[in-house]
């Protein structure tokens, strides 16, 4: 079989697992990348220049650095991050490469693919919207009383939230998309989303809505990867059919052919294949965790996932 052309999308430590993996079985990606960072070194750049938060897609071209010497180095120095309170502190080198680089010719795809050409990466990393984005959150900060519900702004706000995430909007509430990102949705093989920060890095994506146009009519088969933690402070209280309730709710008209889930976070899989099954999917469930380090993906566990899955063995 011809390794297939897949788009992945999410965005921080969850797509830079799902990236590292699929370019052990492919070697056409293209990564598809949230903007809607607001704290840290992206916070502080978007601010003080109006860019789009550099901090994820910087992460994503360093998980698609080519696996050589020259790939390793250039990636370190890219995720290198400077200490200390002076205005470089908290700083990550590769952001204020690709700043620097949008500095010089506004086109943000421009500076990605060449920060891509410095890595060799295996594949593109593309922005989800042509321009910043905030993230609203409906919150109930009480689980006694979910119909009383404050709002809640902010990326960094939404994944700290001490009360339990209902639903997100974005504003502007119709961004730009990126040409790009659309015409790769559209000539894929396979669409991967997820895993990730839930209502932060997952669901995003479906609220720009060109792009959902684009997943709803690309002809590729799509792929939902389940995270490894339910319990996180955006998902408090979330079980897996919980995930997929909120995703059915967030896009009532998206249809995925496989959702791939770790043993460890199904409950009940007859309930589970139930809620896959709305989706218009078939549920694997199947080892993707690291045995080392709970809560984090095996790179090579995932990536047979993932070989299985396009191979049409195992679903």
């Amino acid at each position: 079989m011809n390794a297939p052309v897949v788009v992945a999308l999410g965005g921080g430590h969850g797509l830079a697992a799902s990236l590292t993996a699929l370019r052990l079985v492919c070697d056409r990606i293209t990564a598809v990348v949230t903007v809607a960072d607001n704290g840290g070194s992206s916070g502080r750049l978007r601010e003080e220049f109006g860019v789009l938060p550099p901090g994820d897609l910087r992460m994503a071209l360093a998980a698609l650095c080519d696996d050589t010497q020259w790939g390793h180095q250039w990636r370190d120095v890219l995720q290198h991050r400077f200490s200390g309170d002076g205005p470089l502190g908290g700083h990550a080198l590769g952001n204020l490469l690709i700043v620097a680089l949008w500095d010089l010719d506004p086109e943000p795809v421009h500076g990605l693919d060449l920060v891509g050409r410095l890595l060799n990466a295996h594949g593109r990393v593309l922005p989800m919207a042509a321009v910043p984005l905030e993230i609203t959150a409906q919150v109930a900060m009480d689980p006694e009383r979910p119909g009383n519900l404050v709002a809640v702004v902010g990326q960094q706000q939404v994944a700290r939230t001490a009360g339990q995430v209902q639903s997100v909007a974005l504003h502007p509430s119709d961004p730009p998309a990126h040409a790009g990102t659309l015409a790769a949705l559209m000539e894929a093989d396979w669409i991967v989303l997820g895993p990730g920060s839930w209502f932060t890095s997952v669901l995003p994506h479906l609220l720009v809505p060109a792009l959902k146009q684009a997943l709803q009519d690309s002809p590729a088969r799509k792929m939902l990867t389940l995270n490894l933690e339910m319990q996180t402070k955006e998902t408090l209280g979330y079980s897996a059919v919980r995930h997929i309730d909120s995703l059915r709710m967030h896009a009532p008209g998206l249809r995925f052919d496989v959702v791939l889930a770790d043993p460890s976070i199904v409950e009940d899989e007859d309930e589970l294949r139930a809620a896959v099954a709305s989706l218009g999917a078939a549920l694997l469930v199947t080892p993707v965790s690291s045995p080392r380090t709970p809560g984090a993906h095996d790179p090579l566990r995932l990536a047979a996932a993932y070989r299985d899955i396009f191979g049409g063995h195992e679903v």
